[in-house]
């Protein structure tokens, strides 16, 4: 049998081997590495037996495919370990995620951290045990008596969900037997480096109608100095919680009177129409046109544009004049009776149409959380309809727009090519034409891009932007999709050249996401500390006592006429409280004013980024100021001050 390996080279055998087998000749220190297989691009164990021509993958820690097999182990690890502890434990479900794994379990008595401890130590036990994991089958009958007898109720509705002619796969390591498709280690020893981390509620099968289950989450590495940074970092990202800063600087709050739909306070209007301001700002240069669409219509709308059939559990309805509506959540189909509106010629094209929609959407209770998870947003949504022809360039036009705005706050970002999936609608010609056009825009403008064959929406195929923030955590936020459905749904159509009509083809894209949903992000990739142009105040004046407050109002007058976002420190307090106050705030600029200042009519100034820049006159610091807010600079902190 013929092996081809990913790098193209070929490995010739006579008689079948495992994955793990294969590896050892390739090389020793692959083989010590490696984690699970790949066949012809399915993922398998490592004792999996090759035994015809094929295509093989070793995937180590490195690959996604290795990592999942990896915490998949140290999932059932944890599984044995409570079991061990805690027999009377039912368990549920046990997968590897993507920083690391978790098992749903019920127990009458609920876990608590300190038995989060006891758990990783016997975890450490059965580590030290060297089980190793070994596969067997068993027919659908034989697996629900099987588990029936070990008293596990979820095991056997998970099993009686399954065909009746389906055989089973089980993990046996030790005394501990799991129901799992694998793959997984070959053996405990290898999973040494993990941390349980956390306990959450979990509705059994995701269904708010079953019961609460825990979930324990846990990672796990296979190096102890990468499970330390990963650690490190989670502990970073609980600092610079958006909800914990939001509520520190003032920029919104959640009440239980609305769960789910976020206040804005006056700090947090001021950054978000900061930022409603830059999307016009560069949309109105790339030829965009506002429009707004009512937040809420008809049923025959919804039916037409097909969310009333696929999307109705998450939309929010009334009765009005015994006529059905539903408030949007989205803002397509508002943005089609807008094109549908008036006749439209091939001259008119591509149309350009941006629109900042408030949507609702019934998100779970369980599923809320701050601004990232919310039921009410703002989507910075905009519709092009164009003619097939002008795809390649509009979708090019997309993207700069998509780079400039997250080059602008410091992100760094990948992108993905989603293509056609299997339920999908449309011709076969259709499919191919926008996917190449995708395909070239991207390869134009030089982008390296990830295909996730299948991937696409049901109406077309469709680019995804991921960014990272400063803590390396990645959000999907900007995307362009391709869609042939409203145009047909909708009827759409423009008069070409030839002087017929035609269908146009319509980009839904946005940049922001969720307007809401991006604050969030920005206020932990920043931990509050927002560039000036954007920070709610740029500048807080402080008085060394009430004797200057006169002269600090004259400066605070002067910064509100130059357009500046400022105020002013009345407290009766000393200076070094109103510094360090102004330090918590995150605001960028401090102006101490006193004797001095007073008498040589300048300001002292402080700053987040320097800490003492030393005195300047009033207006040679608001010019600098503005010039740097013209700019929308990112200045760069130079000088940690203490706290």
């Amino acid at each position: 049998m013929i092996i081809t390996l990913k790098d193209g080279s070929k490995k010739e055998y006579a008689e079948a081997k495992s994955v793990y087998d294969i590896a050892m000749d390739i090389s020793e220190g692959l083989a010590r590495v490696a984690c699970a297989g790949e066949i012809n691009g399915e993922e398998v164990d490592l004792r999996t037996v090759v035994d015809s021509d094929c295509e093989l993958n070793i995937l180590t820690f490195d690959s996604e495919g290795g990592k999942a097999a990896f915490r998949h182990t140290a999932s059932h690890i944890m599984a044995q370990a409570i079991k061990r502890l805690y027999p009377e434990t039912k368990l549920a479900i046990g997968p590897s995620i993507k920083d690391g794994f978790y098992y749903d379990v019920d127990r009458e008595t609920p876990f608590t951290s300190e038995d989060l401890e006891k758990i990783e130590a016997e975890m450490k036990k059965i580590v030290k045990e060297a089980l190793p994991l070994e596969r067997f089958t068993m027919t659908r009958e034989e697996a629900i008596k099987f588990m029936q007898e070990k008293e596990e109720p979820y095991k056997v509705q998970l099993i009686e969900d399954l065909p009746e002619d389906a055989e089973l796969s089980f993990y046996r390591q030790g005394e501990f037997v799991d129901l799992c498709a694998g793959p997984h280690l070959m053996n405990t020893k290898t999973v040494k480096a993990f941390k349980l981390t956390s306990l959450a509620g979990a509705y059994w099968r995701g269904n708010e109608k079953n019961k609460m289950l825990t979930r324990i989450y846990g990672t796990a590495f296979t190096k102890k100095a990468d499970l330390e940074e990963y650690l490190a970092r989670i502990e970073e990202a609980k600092k610079r919680d958006h909800r914990k800063i939001g509520k520190e600087l003032g920029i919104f709050m959640m009440r239980e009177e609305g769960p789910g739909f976020p206040f804005f306070l006056p700090k947090g209007m001021v950054l978000k129409n900061t930022l409603l301001d830059y999307w016009r700002e560069i949309h109105n240069k790339a030829g965009y046109q506002e429009i707004s669409t009512p937040i809420m219509l008809n049923r025959q709308l919804w039916e037409t544009s097909g969310h009333w059939d696929h999307y109705k559990e998450n939309m929010y309805t009334t009765v009005i004049d015994d006529q059905d509506f539903a408030i949007k959540p989205m803002n397509c189909p508002g943005g089609v009776l807008v094109y549908e509106s008036e006749p439209r010629s091939y001259r008119d094209l591509p149309l350009r149409m941006g629109e900042l929609g408030l949507v609702h959407r019934h998100e779970k209770s369980g599923q809320l959380h701050g601004l990232m998870r919310v039921r009410c947003f703002t989507q910075d949504d905009a519709h092009i309809f164009m003619t097939p022809d002008q795809i390649r360039e509009e979708i090019k036009g997309v993207a700069k727009l998509i780079d400039e705005v997250y080059s602008l706050f410091g992100f760094k970002y990948h992108v993905e090519l989603s293509t056609r999936p299997e339920d999908s609608m449309g011709s076969d010609e259709d499919w191919e034409m926008a996917t190449d056009a995708l395909r070239a825009a991207l390869d134009d403008l030089g982008l390296d891009y990830a295909v996730n064959e299948g991937d696409g929406a049901f109406y077309g195929p469709k680019i995804d932007f991921h960014l990272e923030d400063s803590l390396g955590r990645t959000w999907q936020c900007g995307t362009i999709q391709l869609d042939f459905q409203l145009p047909q749904r909708f009827n759409l159509e423009y008069i070409a050249a030839d002087g017929e009509k035609h269908r146009p083809i319509m980009i839904h894209r946005v940049v922001f996401g969720s307007i809401e949903r991006f604050i969030g992000i920005l206020i932990e990739h920043f931990a509050g500390a927002f560039p000036t142009w954007l920070a709610p105040v740029q500048v807080r004046v402080l008085p060394i006592s009430d004797k200057y407050m006169e002269y600090g109002q004259k400066v605070l007058a002067e910064l509100k006429e130059a357009g500046i976002r400022a105020e002013i420190d009345t407290k009766a307090e000393k200076i070094g409280y109103k510094i360090r106050e102004a330090r918590l705030q995150k605001i960028p600029y401090m102006l101490v004013v006193g004797a001095k200042e007073e008498e040589d009519g300048v300001v002292s100034v402080r700053s987040r980024f320097k800490g003492d820049e030393g005195q300047k006159g009033l207006d040679a610091f608001i010019s600098d100021i503005k010039e740097e807010i013209k700019n929308r600079e990112n200045r760069k902190v130079e000088v940690e001050e203490q706290k």
